[in-house]
């Protein structure tokens, strides 16, 4: 039965029409929670499963592109494969109905946050987020750790790139570059090194090479001008909010700073939401004081609790930033621009990537040294979100926390006598109801909040 019900699932099935597909991408966009896991997860059982509009090896090959990208793969999965479906029209509504939803409820839970985080109960609400926030990230290391550190080498590159955040404190995409070019050279010394971390998706991208689904559709062959005219596209359109923005509200505000700083995240977000935090959060707290370590750790909570990719929590920080520095407008307006030009610049370039690269992407998935840079960068990413659960750890459990430099050594240490035992039970609890009664995301954040709410009315 288990052979006959995967051998259905690799039939090619009837092809759906525009707006059947429009329908699905916007319940998928409403339902997606639980992170790219869960949203993945959803995408197969609606589009493989239910539906069979895409057959099993495809939608695998697909994720194993989107794998490689910078920017949430789950998203990029979505665009990719309603470009499948129908084109650049399919790509781009696929991925916009699966960012709106949860960009909609980001800015309305950003705006409540802006006025009201002062107040008591919303407070008590938050302690208990920022518990289950750090047991979801320290679950994050462990998954991502189980898929990545499958090799000596990938070990190597993971404690090198904690070592090099924690105690150097050093840029986050010099670290990502780093690991890429030591693996692209382990791999080219020695094939192995970046086979074996790549040779399961690759068996079975390799395996199946359909054309592109839908007669209505035909493949489209890379070709130097092909390439140009999407390139040009898109990077006028991801250009674009600086232009309009700047040339109304100048080019010194906090806007350019947003976009040019967003913009970059969007390059070097190899590795999902979890990867890139780390960075973000020490520039936002610390390079432009946008945001307290605390305000971090709510960002993500809210961004937890919502549908779509966990890195809608870029478009709180953007939020806040400008929220923070209204240059004469309301706040609320300057927060809900902020939010929306921190969106725009981390969103447009996952269209780029995906409509760019697809013709190639058989190209890619033969190249082996280039396997072996992007299997040791997602080792690296597991180093770097072991660092995020350090952070977060600190900023949770101890109320202060103080940083030891000494040469080109800076760790961040705590404060003992600011140890908080109600913040640490409650991340206790958030462990057990992950880990161990296997509950979800979005319970184990309601539970930890209403027990945080109860904490703080003693």
């Amino acid at each position: 039965m288990l052979l006959t019900q995967q051998h259905d699932l690799n039939v090619t099935p009837a092809h759906p029409s525009f707006a059947e597909a429009a329908k699905v991408w916007a319940k998928i966009g409403l339902l997606s929670f639980g992170g790219p896991a869960g949203q993945i997860a959803l995408m197969h059982r609606e589009l493989v499963e239910e539906r069979r509009w895409i057959s099993e090896s495809r939608f695998l090959h697909a994720l194993n592109f989107c794998m490689l990208l910078p920017g949430p793969e789950a998203q990029q999965l979505a665009t990719y494969i309603g470009w499948l479906l129908h084109g650049t029209r399919g790509g781009i509504v696929a991925g916009l109905l699966f960012i709106l939803p949860g960009f909609l409820f980001i800015l309305g839970l950003s705006s409540a946050y802006a006025l009201f985080h002062e107040t008591d109960w919303l407070n008590g609400l938050f302690f208990g987020l920022k518990a289950a926030v750090l047991a979801i990230v320290i679950e994050a290391v462990i998954r991502v750790g189980r898929r990545a550190l499958k090799t000596r080498f990938a070990l190597i590159v993971a404690a090198l790139a904690f070592a090099a955040l924690f105690l150097f404190d050093l840029p986050f995409p010099l670290v990502v570059l780093a690991a890429g070019i030591a693996g692209y050279v382990a791999t080219r010394l020695q094939p192995a090194t970046g086979e074996k971390a790549m040779a399961a998706a690759a068996k079975q991208a390799l395996a199946d090479r359909p054309s592109v689904i839908g007669s209505s559709f035909p493949e489209i062959a890379p070709s130097w001008g092909r390439t140009f005219r999407v390139f040009a596209v898109w990077l006028v359109l991801w250009i674009a909010p600086f232009i309009v923005i700047g040339g109304i509200a100048g080019f010194g505000t906090v806007y350019t700073a947003i976009g040019l700083f967003f913009s970059k995240m969007a390059v070097v977000t190899f590795g999902g939401a979890y990867a890139v935090l780390a960075y973000v959060a020490q520039q936002a707290v610390e390079n432009y004081h946008w945001l307290k370590p605390g305000e971090m750790l709510d960002g993500l909570a809210l961004a937890e609790t919502t549908p779509g990719p966990l890195v809608l929590v870029l478009s709180f920080v953007g939020f806040m930033a400008a929220f923070r520095a209204p240059f004469g407008l309301d706040p609320l307006m300057s927060g809900l621009i902020g939010a929306t030009l921190a969106t725009w610049v981390t969103f447009v370039p996952c269209f780029l990537w995906i409509f760019l690269g697809a013709p190639y992407v058989e190209r890619l998935r033969n190249n082996r040294a280039l396997s072996g840079a992007l299997a040791a960068i997602s080792a690296a990413v597991t180093g770097v979100i072991l660092n995020l659960a350090v952070w977060f750890g600190l900023h949770v459990i101890f109320s202060g926390v103080d940083r030891y430099a000494a040469g080109p050594v800076s760790i961040p240490l705590p404060v003992w006598q600011t140890f908080q035992l109600p913040a640490f039970c409650l991340t206790l609890l958030a462990a057990l109801l992950l880990f161990f009664f296997k509950r979800g995301v979005v319970t184990t954040l309601a539970i930890c909040a209403v027990a945080g709410w109860l904490l703080s009315g003693f």
